[in-house]
């Protein structure tokens, strides 16, 4: 694969697990084959994350989170939570349109949309003027039809059957 033949908008969305451990996937991929890529993380932060235990032995794989270690009160976001995503929406974008990454991933930012932490119009608006050999993948639950209509890729991750609803805690190095 040529660096030129990136430039796609990826979208992984749905109820489902694994729409953050996909885009991971396609990150080792592409670092793999030499190419650079960088993951901002909205809405996770100081959480001891396997991924970003195996980032720093990645040659080429950036990951930069932007958020508390608490969840966030979608009803009622705290202002440090709506600072946080909005440092991180300005950051996708420094990373975005410097040329220095091949593949930019924006990690739970349909989840920062829908919870009105940042504006779809920011990100639209990102997605429009990004580098036409910069692939982007966007995760998270809640993809709006404006990034869907953007969007070169889209799949739809659907929960069939999860052990959280029969009480099952997070698992390290499995669910996170």
């Amino acid at each position: 694969m040529h660096v030129s033949d990136l430039g796609l908008i990826q979208v992984y969305t749905g109820t489902g697990k694994g729409k953050t451990t996909a885009a991971l996937g396609l990150a080792m991929r592409a670092c793999g084959h030499g190419l650079r890529a960088y993951m901002v993380q909205f809405m996770k932060g100081r959480i001891d994350y396997g991924e970003l235990k195996v980032a720093e032995k990645i040659d080429g794989l950036t990951i930069e989170q932007f958020g508390r270690p608490d969840f966030v009160d979608k009803d009622n976001p705290a202002e440090e939570d709506i600072e946080l995503a909005r440092e991180a929406l300005a950051r996708s974008k420094e990373v975005v349109l410097s040329g220095e990454y091949d593949l930019v991933i924006l990690d739970e930012i349909n989840v920062a949309i829908e919870w009105n932490l940042i504006d779809v119009g920011e990100v639209v608006d990102l997605l429009k003027m990004k580098p036409k050999d910069v692939e982007v993948v966007l995760t998270g639950r809640y993809a709006r039809q404006e990034i869907i209509d953007l969007a070169d890729l889209v799949s739809e991750v659907k929960e069939v059957k999860h052990p959280f609803r029969r009480g099952m805690h997070s698992r390290v190095g499995v669910d996170f």
